[in-house]
């Protein structure tokens, strides 16, 4: 009984952790070195925070670098600020979003994981493609950094790689694509000392045909600036300077630093994706994370979709693993399991590009959605539902029994 995955992303680390715990041998395989990329997802749930807990990990977690993501807070005209989302509402203490290096966490469930005699991590060894006999997927090709090739062969081979999955094109398998009206440029801005003992909430700031919203860190602010699908090429022909004002004029908080932006080298893209594919697997082969289901970072709830259908399929197929290969009926459970929740949340992000970005980049509306925020500010089992449903998702895994352990 083995398992190969491609792609040491949340998804990978957490199914490869969970399937080692169950005794069954698993390789996983990280095309880079390490894990030090900026603007990757930072956001962990508080379905993910309760898991750490059923792990036994909760405490060595708590101690990782992390700062707690506030509210989200619309700015209404005439009436002053509207919460839209209040995360401190839901029942303690899975009552936040943890804001942490996504290297933070990557390296804190490698270093969990290799506890464990069955697991194995290869870095520097990225997936080319399949292995396949008599109509079956049986493991992978891969290519190290320094160019060596070589073959794994698997019980099951699970990709988690991502987006632009390798192993879902060898597949032969291609995801349906829903329409994104903006893509996403990140970057930081310093955040001053005085400035640290205020609320950590969310506000977005509206131009005209663009908004910004920051993302509160111990020591910077996070930027994520919207604009209008495919504008990258102009925006970075306009200049740092025009980028610059933009930022300023939309966000007149950060005017004082804003020429800390050496240059559009600093402003990082985003190509928005949102879609998903209709089936998940062939024999041999299941995929998982944004491989199945590329999310939008509406809501920042990517990761914890990752992780959750991560949890599902250790929970499922560890039983079939340990029999030996599971069957396609075993990896079409995974699919039916995670298949509504991926449907409610992207449902939800298709709303909320309706409602609150489309308007502004087109220039239909030059801020916030005003009913949208009325009904949530009279309404409080709105704002708790959307709470909930972006802390918690519509389906929230817990760790089976063979995963869990005493917190340490």
């Amino acid at each position: 009984m083995s398992v190969v995955v491609s792609g040491g992303g949340p998804a990978g680390m957490m199914l490869g952790l969970m399937l080692a715990r169950a005794g069954v041998e698993v390789t996983v395989l990280e095309k880079h070195a390490d894990f030090l990329r900026d603007f990757r997802g930072d956001t962990v749930h508080a379905s993910t925070v309760r898991l750490m807990d059923e792990l036994g990990l909760g405490r060595k977690f708590a101690e990782l670098p992390q700062s707690r993501l506030g509210n989200l807070v619309l700015p209404l005209p005439g009436v002053g600020t509207v919460v839209l989302s209040a995360f401190d509402r839901l029942p303690a203490p899975y009552n936040y979003i943890a804001m942490m290096p996504q290297w933070d966490l990557l390296n804190f469930l490698v270093e969990e994981a290799k506890r464990e005699p069955a697991f194995t991590v290869r870095m520097n060894t990225e997936a080319t493609g399949l292995l396949r006999e008599g109509g079956r997927v049986v493991g992978v090709r891969y290519r190290t950094r320094d160019g060596e090739e070589g073959e794994i062969r698997a019980d099951l081979t699970v990709a988690a790689d991502g987006r632009h999955s390798t192993l879902r094109r060898e597949a032969g398998l291609a995801p349906r694509e829903y329409p994104v009206p903006f893509d996403v440029w990140w970057f930081r801005l310093p955040r001053h000392a005085h400035e640290r003992t205020a609320p950590p909430n969310l506000t977005p700031g509206f131009g005209d045909r663009d908004m910004a919203l920051s993302l509160t860190r111990d020591d910077f602010f996070q930027i994520a600036y919207f604009n209008s699908k495919g504008s990258d090429a102009r925006l970075r022909g306009e200049g740092i300077e025009r980028f610059r004002a933009r930022i300023a004029r939309i966000m007149p908080q950060y005017a004082d630093r804003v020429d800390q932006l050496a240059s559009m080298d600093d402003v990082h893209l985003l190509d928005v994706r949102l879609n998903r594919l209709d089936r998940w697997y062939v024999d041999g082969l299941l995929l998982i994370g944004d491989a199945a289901h590329a999310m939008s970072p509406a809501g920042g709830v990517g990761i914890n979709l990752a992780v959750q259908d991560a949890v599902a399929a250790a929970t499922l197929l560890a039983e079939p693993l340990r029999r030996g290969r599971p069957t396609v009926a075993a990896l079409a459970r995974v699919q039916r399991r995670r298949w509504w929740p991926t449907v409610v949340m992207q449902r939800l992000q298709r709303i909320l590009h309706g409602v609150m970005f489309a308007p502004v980049l087109s220039g239909r509306r030059s801020g916030p959605p005003t009913g949208f925020a009325v009904v949530s500010r009279r309404v409080p089992a709105v704002r708790l539902a959307l709470s909930r449903l972006i802390a918690l998702g519509p389906r929230p895994e817990h760790a089976p029994a063979f995963a869990r352990r005493p917190t340490a």
